[in-house]
């Protein structure tokens, strides 16, 4: 699963081009007058409207772009080709933090560039949590493009109908989850599945809401504080009796809460199209969802769930970024502010309800791109504003996610963890067993604080 939670197919012929492209190279813009730009938007409609951005860059600028869709999980080996080539693609978009990271430690990316881009839009301009989270010290790594968050859903009327309180802390979820596990119904459906990052990705969304770090500043492994014990049990809580039996997925999660077999879930932001029934092959089908738009307006969205230890809470959230290469053309860093600037509104329309804009507007209209961003619309069979369909306190908390985005380790400058963490998932396994009962929340603790360090020692 892609981290947009959003099946991806594979573009081969785009892939056997990113192939070919390492043995004959772009030589930048500065050598032939081209730029090659990677990106990780594969979907075809995403290809589609990346295209169209970059052939009015073209038609502006006279520059030639060479656009190709590649795989996420196909990037690292090509890009480590085309380095040993010598022939890199002179820009990379969507990447996510965790290969932002990666990339930079293997000397791959261009920090000057990158900080030169910011310098030129205004580094003001930008949410102050996203340049943070692409920065190494005061070095800007990438140029931060766009987000989504991950997000608790609840059913309005079942908690109306049961007097409870919005479940916006730990206390008032699981008070939720038991309460509404009831009558067939759980009270909430969350990820075990041990071979998804989307399990690991719930995990610390709840963990950020508690000030359950994984590691501090000084690189040691946290995860056996207090508030870690808090999340963990929390977690084997919600996910032994308050939710369905069963290995939960990203595709689950959702069925059951589409289904009204749940009445709460964790999901990301990409949630909002398919929740206003705007997607054909993912469309709520409970008992009352016969009537369009139902389930969106009975639902209610909380962006941060916070714990008792919680100080200073983050919402979980993936940031993409435009990278420039070490290798790239002069005209890299022109494509780049074009794609943040001129062009930013039609990136960002491509799937409004999964990049909220890390850009926020320019130095003379300061929020020109986030209130243009609530205007888009959003979907795939069908397409509206998020506005037309969901109330404006709905709006305003999803318009405020990247204020508190957060992740661990990076801030503490121990990003180099992100990496290890998502490709062997010891967080999202231990969870799993934790739900199955083979483990109990202090072995679990125990476990998860082992596993890092085991990758932190590396």
């Amino acid at each position: 699963m892609s981290t947009t939670h959003r099946s991806a197919l594979a573009l081969t012929a785009g892939l056997a081009l990113a192939v070919s492209l390492t043995a004959c190279g772009s030589g930048g813009e500065g050598d032939d007058g081209k730029l090659l730009v990677w990106s990780l938007e594969v979907q075809p409609d995403r290809v589609a409207a990346t295209q169209a951005v970059i052939d009015a860059y073209t038609d502006e600028s006279g520059v030639d772009v060479e656009l190709v869709p590649v795989e996420e999980a196909q990037i690292p080996q090509l890009l480590s080709a085309a380095a040993l080539a010598h022939e890199m693609p002179d820009v990379i978009g969507a990447l996510p933090l965790g290969l932002v990271r990666s990339f930079d430690g293997d000397g791959y990316l261009d920090r000057e560039a990158a900080g030169a881009v910011v310098e030129a839009l205004g580094a003001d301009t930008w949410e102050a949590s996203t340049l943070d989270l692409t920065r190494d010290g005061d070095q800007q790594l990438a140029v931060p493009a766009d987000a989504w968050a991950q997000i608790l859903v609840y059913r309005t009327d079942l908690f109306d109908a049961a007097g409870l309180e919005a479940p916006d802390d730990y206390d008032a979820l699981l008070e939720a989850a038991e309460a509404l596990t009831a009558d067939g119904r759980y009270g909430i459906s969350i990820a075990t599945d041990p071979g998804d990052p989307f399990t690991q990705q719930t995990f610390e969304s709840l963990a950020l809401g508690n000030g359950c770090e994984l590691a501090d500043d000084t690189g040691a492994v946290t995860l056996d504080s207090d508030a870690c014990t808090e999340t963990i049990e929390l977690y084997g809580a919600l996910a032994g009796d308050a939710s369905p039996d069963g290995t939960q997925s990203v595709d689950s999660t959702r069925a059951a809460y589409f289904s009204g077999q749940a009445a709460m879930t964790v999901w990301s932001t990409f949630l909002l199209d398919e929740l206003a029934g705007l997607r054909n092959d993912a469309m709520p089908s409970c008992p009352e969802c016969a009537e369009p738009g139902w389930l969106a307006e009975h639902t209610g969205i909380v962006p941060l769930v916070t714990g008792p230890s919680a100080d200073d809470a983050g919402s979980y959230g993936e940031l993409t970024s435009w990278a420039i290469t070490e290798d790239a053309g002069d005209g890299a860093s022109g494509f780049v502010e074009y794609m943040l600037s001129d062009g930013y509104e039609g990136w960002l329309a491509m799937a409004p309800e999964g990049k909220f804009p890390a850009r926020l507007g320019t130095s003379d209209a300061p929020s020109a791109f986030a209130d243009a961003w609530a205007k888009l619309a959003m979907g795939v069979d069908t397409r509206a504003p998020l506005g037309e369909i969901y109330p404006a306190e709905t709006v305003e908390a999803v318009q405020g996610v990247t204020a508190d985005l957060a992740r661990w380790a990076i801030p503490q400058g121990q990003g180099r963890l992100v990496g290890p963490l998502t490709a062997e998932l010891p967080i999202a396994k231990i969870i799993a067993d934790l739900a199955a009962g083979g483990v109990d929340a202090s072995t679990a603790q125990q476990q998860m604080q082992d596993a890092v360090q085991e990758i932190a020692d590396r």
